[in-house]
């Protein structure tokens, strides 16, 4: 484990307008409405009190996204959210007139949206929330995968209708493809990362994520259980950025601090905190957190966490599997929670830095905190969460 305490001058200043107007709680609402016809679900907040008590903390509550919908992961609301609203810009611009959610079965609007073709690059969960978000839309979709995504994830995203390219090289590979196929043939990029000149609809697929951390600080309200620390796990940064953002901005709610979570492999944003400006990383081996391996921020991102994130933070490969295995095979008082190898890694961070007397320190973690992590993927590919889970067994 590495651990960067916040040193920016811009730590703890005001979001930029643009961001307190994308991810504040009056948007909430939108996104909701948007998201009414996408197949979902609330998600539960689960109480681990058997873990808190063995890591010296008042309590831990994960929210568990493997719940969210058939495809097992967060990314459901993101991708989804970010298709409809481009389909209902495209439309409304071609038929010249102000269009909402409900106009998407329209038969104008969908004999636009046909003709639109959705592209992205993906480690696997993107992906398939666009695919899935495109068929519902009626457009044509093609996904880029890179060649460490593994097969069962590959065919996941084809059974949502989209045509799959696999690229050779690394996820930024699949990101430089996939910016080349949409210049060329006029396809619309629904990324989860940004860049200079590209930031709306990045934004909209944050937005999606909304939902997911607006129903967690209402069940924590309701538990009377707010957070004192949530430990987020990222890869370019999106889903973290959001959470932080958003937790920030909801009025009346103590922020907690936000710790920063991931791989020792693609740590960008560690790398990015302690060089102080935006930081690309060169690839290295692998990281069994394949969801997260990604070596660079999102602008936007990294724009919020410099603000938010009070740490970052960096794991090893045998510590994520010591977290996939304590949510597989819990305390007594624990529910089981069906977490991927990149859906545990905010948990995975926490257990570390509790593990360290120093970081426990550094971060303020002691008897009175309560700790919120977020379980954003469940076995998205059984074969491999099988396969680790067998691996961290032998190893126990």
């Amino acid at each position: 484990m590495r651990l960067h305490l916040n040193t920016s001058a811009a730590f703890d200043a005001p979001l930029i307008p643009q961001d307190q107007a994308a991810f504040g709680p009056s948007v909430v609402a939108q996104v909701r409405e948007r998201l009414a016809r996408v197949p979902h679900r609330p998600t539960p907040l689960h109480g681990l009190p058997g873990l808190a008590a063995s890591l010296r903390v008042r309590a831990i509550h994960v929210k568990d996204e493997s719940e969210r919908s058939s495809l097992g992961s967060f990314k459901a609301l993101g991708g989804a959210h970010a298709v409809i609203r481009l389909v209902l810009r495209e439309a409304g611009r071609h038929l010249d007139r102000s269009l909402a959610a409900a106009d998407l079965d329209d038969a104008d609007v969908r004999a636009v949206a046909a003709g639109l073709t959705i592209t992205c690059a993906t480690d696997g969960n993107h992906g398939r929330a666009v695919a899935a978000g495109a068929a519902l839309a009626g457009c044509a979709c093609t996904v880029f995968i890179h060649a460490g995504v593994s097969e069962p994830r590959a065919q996941a995203i084809s059974a949502q209708g989209a045509h799959v390219v696999r690229v050779d090289g690394n996820y930024d590979d699949a990101v430089a493809a996939a910016n080349r196929e949409a210049r060329e043939r006029g396809w619309h990029v629904v990324s989860d990362t940004s860049w200079p000149g590209y930031e709306e609809i990045p934004t909209w697929v944050m937005q999606g994520y909304l939902v997911m951390a607006s129903e967690a600080i209402e069940q924590a309200r309701t538990n009377d259980s707010m957070p004192t620390h949530v430990f987020l796990q990222a890869g370019v940064g999106g889903y973290a950025a959001a959470v932080a953002a958003h937790m920030a901005l909801v009025s009346g709610l103590a922020a907690p601090r936000i710790v920063v979570v991931e791989p020792e492999r693609a740590a960008c944003l560690l790398a990015s905190a302690m060089a102080g400006r935006l930081t690309r990383v060169a690839p290295q081996e692998p990281t069994l957190m394949a969801m997260l391996e990604c070596y660079e921020p999102s602008l936007i991102a990294w724009r919020i966490l410099e603000r938010r994130a009070h740490a970052f933070m960096a794991i090893g490969e045998s510590e994520a599997l010591r977290a996939m295995r304590a949510l597989a095979l819990p305390k007594a008082a624990d529910p089981f929670v069906l977490a991927g190898e990149s859906g545990g890694a905010g948990l995975a961070g926490l257990m570390a830095a509790a593990a360290s007397a120093r970081a426990r320190e550094q971060l303020g973690l002691g008897p009175d905190s309560v700790v919120m992590v977020f379980n954003t993927e469940g076995a998205t590919d059984q074969d491999r969460y099988r396969e680790l889970l067998a691996r961290v067994e032998q190893e126990a």
